[in-house]
């Protein structure tokens, strides 16, 4: 007698690509994100997994790493800012779009290269602003580079960096880590420390298109903001008492963050479902 074989419900895989702050903090932009999808015929909710991720593109956090920036440069400096980020979001996207094409240098020649090159003339524009007013800030080209994290689990923050554990790095990571899939973090090297935060672009669902430009606009915030406060912390060494930092800096960071992320929250909600538990990401560390 022959027997019916068991019915196994099938996993749906999707890979959402990148998003993306802004940069901006740093930065970053946009990334890309596995987001669980309830299974209809279970009704269970089942993790949506990536069979063959193209990986997504880290890249190091420009905010963090600025100098004070002038009032007359302010607006100058965010508009680059910004486009870093959407020049992560950009490659991200055409790494998913192009996958299985050229050969074993293709992401490099067709992708990474360009990426770098419209970031050497993006960062240099900021340098430029900055310098017109106070002291142009030098060494930003190195930032420029930008790396493949073949695991798919880098996050791009904003003008972020993604870090192995950090990535996109843009938040968290060398990051804002930058990018450690689901953590960034904005860091710039001083003896104050910096402040990480985790990346809110990896953790987003698919982003509706008509959602885009605010949730990108957000995500720019957000690394900005970062950007802000890192430079806050360096200007700050040595005032106020052991909870300054805390108190003057991490608490008022992490409420201008949950504003931006409600902001980023209810943006999808208005065409698709809304994300929850988003204000978790909102609050921030100090790294020494």
């Amino acid at each position: 007698m022959s027997r019916a074989l068991p019915k196994y419900n099938k996993r749906r895989v999707v890979l959402i690509g990148g998003a993306a702050a802004v940069a901006l903090s740093g930065a970053v932009i946009a990334g890309s994100a596995l987001a669980g999808t309830p299974d209809k015929s279970s009704g269970t909710s089942n993790a949506r997994t990536l069979a063959a991720s193209p990986g997504t593109i880290t890249c190091p956090d420009v905010a963090s790493q600025l100098p004070a920036i002038p009032a007359s440069a302010q607006a100058e400096v965010e508009r680059n800012l910004t486009l870093l980020q959407t020049q992560i979001q950009e490659a991200n996207k055409r790494l998913v779009d192009t996958v299985g094409q050229g050969g074993p240098n293709f992401v490099n020649n067709a992708i990474l290269g360009p990426l770098k090159d419209k970031r050497v003339a993006t960062v240099n524009r900021i340098a430029t602003a900055i310098g017109r007013t106070a002291a142009k800030p030098t060494g930003l080209d190195a930032l420029a580079p930008c790396t493949l994290n073949a695991s798919g689990t880098g996050t791009n923050t904003g003008s972020g960096t993604a870090t192995g554990a950090a990535s996109a790095t843009p938040s968290t990571a060398a990051t804002q880590q930058q990018s450690t899939g689901s953590t960034g973090t904005s860091t710039g090297s001083s003896a104050a420390g910096t402040i990480t935060c985790p990346d809110v672009a990896s953790q987003l669902p698919a982003i509706p298109a008509s959602a885009q430009a605010e949730v990108d606009r957000n995500l720019a915030l957000l690394q900005t903001q970062i950007g802000e406060a890192n430079n806050r912390l360096q200007t700050t060494v040595g005032q106020g008492g052991p909870n300054f930092v805390n108190n003057a800096i991490l608490g008022p960071l992490a409420d201008k963050r949950k504003s931006t992320i409600d902001r980023i929250a209810i943006a999808i909600g208005r065409t698709s479902a809304k994300p929850t538990g988003l204000d978790s990401l909102a609050a921030c560390t100090l790294t020494k």
